[in-house]
């Protein structure tokens, strides 16, 4: 019997109005087509904690292992965190 193939997730903190959060999204958008992860985007306004937590430094992506990036797609660090998990 073949096990469950591992689902990896990326959590993006961003905001609605955030024009670099929604380029990440648009580069993960495009990574999506050749990896496979789940990505959960959460705004950071709709939760005082989050947005306390994260403030200006939006959007920030992370794994679960902690923080791969933050205000741009670092693709060639989120390949490797990719690759490691998957």
């Amino acid at each position: 019997m073949l096990g469950t193939p591992c689902v990896i997730k990326l959590t993006l903190y961003g905001r609605t109005y955030c024009h670099l959060c929604d380029d990440m999204i648009a580069g993960l958008r495009a990574m999506q087509a050749g990896a496979r992860f789940e990505l959960e985007i959460i705004d950071v306004d709709s939760d005082a904690a989050l947005e306390a937590r994260y403030g200006e430094w939006v959007p920030v992506l992370v794994g679960a292992d902690g923080e791969l990036c933050h205000y741009h797609l670092d693709v060639a660090k989120v390949n490797d965190y990719l690759r490691k998990i998957g």
